[in-house]
């Protein structure tokens, strides 16, 4: 027996249950359960209905949709994704998501379950699961935008965050001691790193045409950058510029499309240029600084000069402040050269230095004896 209603049918079954359905978008739609009476089939079916009026109804059947499905699907659905992004996306869901959660439906997906999985992955691997959960709430966000399922089941509070330890620095004195201590024919690389602040992959897409020896400046955007400020054009130092001008008469060939620091078969690697890193570093008694940590380095330097935020994204190529900011951090030696500069506004201001009581003379000359 059916019961006519404005909105859906209700149905009461040989099993003496009841059957609640509904017509939208031009199919019927059946409730995944049946009710015990007719009155919860109706409550259900007013729910349905609210959410179709809110625009917060989803296909029930869309939910039933394994992860591994669905996310195949929106790996295809996203052409404006690099290589290097597609294969981590790839690789994350190959070796960290789909192994737990492939077949399961996505309306099945619960919160505690995607909380066990990433506490139990990030005691291990904190920086990997923060990606991961990162791309697995993409994907449950891209779910519910399509009406797949009505909420994100990724609600893990500070899941997606990581906060890495300080990246080491190097002193000017460090970096100059160990780009001397390689081959002149790779010392230009090294220096682009440091004090162009190139990232790896930006110094060994360089060809000559990206740089302008008349203006001493390096255009940046061979290499795929992630964001449209990873294109830029920077001015070189001048303490480099001549070592940077010298590389190009004695080591690159005249052609515009020459690589500025070539391999046996095209551009040199960026596997090549760590390990000529790894020896210079080792050469100074630093084996902690990485070839990025060059980059890291002469970003903090720049910002020891003075660089505004804005100045720093332009020459670290981000298009986010929170980026540059990490690199204004503070350094001995700007310490003391902004305690000096107060001092020297003291003496601009004719301020007489505050008098020294008996007590700290004689506990200084104590610790000078």
């Amino acid at each position: 027996m059916r019961s006519r209603r404005d909105f859906g049918n209700i149905r009461k079954l040989p099993s003496g249950r009841f059957q609640a359905s509904y017509w939208h978008d031009g199919r019927r739609h059946t409730a995944d359960q049946t009710f015990a009476s007719r009155g919860d089939a109706g409550a259900w079916l007013s729910t349905v209905k609210t959410d179709i009026v809110r625009a917060g109804w989803v296909d029930p059947r869309g939910g039933r949709r394994p992860l591994e499905e669905y996310a195949t699907s929106w790996m295809n659905r996203r052409p404006d994704l690099g290589a290097r992004t597609r294969d981590k996306y790839q690789g994350l869901l190959d070796r960290h998501i789909l192994p737990r959660f492939g077949q399961a439906e996505l309306g099945s997906l619960r919160t505690s379950a995607i909380r066990g999985w990433w506490a139990d992955l990030a005691s291990r691997h904190p920086s990997t699961a923060a990606d991961a959960y990162r791309l697995l709430a993409t994907i449950c966000n891209a779910a519910v935008a399509d009406q797949v399922i009505a909420r994100s089941p990724c609600q893990v509070k500070g899941a997606g965050t990581f906060k890495a330890d300080e990246r080491p620095t190097a002193s000017v004195a460090e970096v100059t001691a160990a780009i001397e201590a390689v081959p002149e024919s790779q010392r230009a690389a090294l220096l682009m790193a440091a004090w162009c602040q190139l990232r790896r992959g930006e110094v060994v897409g360089l060809q000559r045409r990206d740089i302008d020896p008349l203006h001493g400046t390096i255009r940046i955007g061979r290499v795929r950058p992630k964001t449209p400020a990873g294109r830029r054009t920077l001015t070189i130092p001048p303490n480099v510029l001549p070592a940077v001008l010298d590389h190009l008469e004695r080591y690159v060939g005249p052609e515009p499309d020459a690589w500025l620091f070539a391999g046996e078969d095209g551009p040199l690697t960026a596997r090549t240029l760590d390990r000529v890193w790894e020896r210079a570093r080792r050469t100074i008694g630093r084996p902690d600084l990485h070839l990025h940590d060059l980059r890291h380095s002469g970003l903090t330097w720049a910002a020891a000069t003075g660089a505004t935020t804005a100045e720093l994204m332009h020459r670290a190529g981000h298009v986010s402040p929170v980026a540059a900011i990490r690199y204004q951090h503070a350094t001995q030696d700007r310490d003391r050269a902004l305690a000096d500069a107060l001092g020297d506004l003291a003496v601009g201001a004719h301020v007489t230095p505050f008098p020294e009581s008996s007590r700290t003379r004689r506990a200084r000359n104590a610790h000078k004896n």
